[in-house]
C-alpha cells in the first residue's frame, strides 16, 4: 500500500527504483541474506528488478512492503510488511536489515507500526511469520510481536541454493 509512517525512531515508505545501492548494503551481505528466501545480491543491480515491482505494487491494498528509513539520518536501512493473502485470510511477514544495525530494536518498531497502520483500515485476524531454525534472531523479533510457535516447516532459497528447516510463528488476534 502506497503509505508513509512515522515512528519515534523510523520512517516507514515505499520501496522505488533508485533505492538499489541501499538494498544492496543489506541483500548484497551473506549474514544477512543467509537465511532469506533470496540469493545474495552480487551486484546493486541485482535489486532493480525487484524495486521496479515495490513502486508497481504500492497501490495494493494488500501489500505493505515498505523501506524502513532511520529518521535522525535519512539512511534507508531495510524493508519489510505484512502481505496479506485472502485464500486463508492470514497476513504474512517479512522483514530484513543492515546488520550493522541488528540488536536496536527497529525491526520490531517497524512492524508494529505497519500492523497499527492497517489495523486502523483493515483487520488483522491472524499473523503469520516463518524463520530458519538457526536465525534465533528473527525468532526474537517475533516473540517480542507476540507471536508463538505454531508449526514446524521449510523452505528453499529461490535459486534452489539453500534449504532450511523452520519454525512458523502465530499470533490470533482478538
Amino acid at each position: 500500500m502506497r503509505v508513509m509512517i512515522e515512528t519515534e525512531r523510523l520512517i516507514l515508505r515505499n520501496l522505488r527504483p533508485g533505492d538499489e545501492k541501499a538494498v544492496y548494503a543489506w541483500a548484497g551481505d551473506p549474514d544477512v541474506a543467509r537465511y532469506m528466501i533470496y540469493p545474495q545480491y552480487r551486484s546493486e543491480a541485482d535489486g532493480i528488478e525487484w524495486l521496479r515491482e515495490r513502486d508497481e505494487n504500492a497501490d495494493d491494498p494488500d501489500d505493505y512492503d515498505l523501506g524502513i528509513v532511520l529518521k535522525e539520518t535519512g539512511e534507508l536501512i531495510g524493508s519489510g510488511g505484512l502481505v496479506y493473502h485472502a485464500d486463508d485470510g492470514v497476513w504474512n511477514m517479512g522483514y530484513n536489515i543492515r546488520k550493522d544495525m541488528w540488536g536496536n530494536g527497529y525491526v520490531v518498531e517497524a512492524m508494529q507500526a505497519i500492523m497499527d497502520e492497517i489495523r486502523k483500515t483493515r483487520e488483522i485476524r491472524v499473523l503469520e511469520a516463518q524463520f530458519a531454525v538457526e536465525n534465533y534472531k528473527s525468532r526474537r523479533v517475533m516473540e517480542k510481536l507476540g507471536m508463538v510457535y505454531d508449526r514446524d516447516s521449510s523452505f528453499e532459497k529461490f535459486d534452489k541454493s539453500a534449504k532450511f528447516q523452520s519454525k512458523v510463528f502465530r499470533r490470533v488476534f482478538e
